[in-house]
């Protein structure tokens, strides 16, 4: 049962998906084309609403979730991420806004009410702690995160080749015949 339906709502899919059986997908999700998502991930819906744009890759054991509505927060956070979005292996992502073409590197975390501009990359193990905005352009590490440095032209270039290469490989597994 890797998509789950809650409360009536049952994931969205784009055209061309592939996600992992090894992986739970569940409540008010949308997930635009081309989009990869891989073994023992978590992306819950279940509070508010998660939408991701075309061609992200979530990748391995990461968790993406929300921040409900409460009297402490009474709108919530629900969780966004852009296009061309690369999300590395056992990162979490709880109630932000991720723009388009950014790398979420390994074990890095994004809290609740996070601003994550185009064409960041935040880096391995970085913390960006609630309410933070990222600016586009930087690169982002430590904990807490902080602006370590401009990108450099290579960088802004992997954003998209990066995403176009999990394009290929989700692509891949999808023409794999069912065991």
């Amino acid at each position: 049962m890797t998509l789950r339906t809650f409360k009536g709502t049952t994931p969205r899919l784009g055209a061309r998906v592939y996600i992992d059986p090894a992986c739970v997908v569940l409540g008010d999700v949308t997930l635009g084309d081309d989009c990869s998502v891989w073994p023992m991930t978590v992306i819950r819906g279940d509070m508010h609403r998660i939408r991701i744009g075309a061609r992200c890759s979530i990748q391995d054991g990461s968790v993406l979730h929300i921040t409900h509505a409460s009297d402490y927060n009474p709108d919530g956070h629900p969780l966004t991420l852009g296009d061309d979005v690369t999300v590395g292996h056992k990162a979490l992502l709880h109630g932000c806004t991720i723009g388009s073409r950014v790398l979420v590197g390994m074990g890095a975390t994004v809290m609740d009410g996070v601003i994550v501009e185009d064409e960041v990359i935040i880096a391995a193990g970085a913390v960006v702690t609630p309410g933070k905005r990222l600016e586009s352009g930087q690169v982002y590490a430590g904990n807490p995160a902080k602006p370590l440095r401009a990108l450099k032209e290579a960088e802004r270039a992997f954003f998209t080749y990066t995403a176009g290469n999990y394009v290929k490989l989700k692509d891949e597994y999808l023409a794999q015949p069912p065991v």
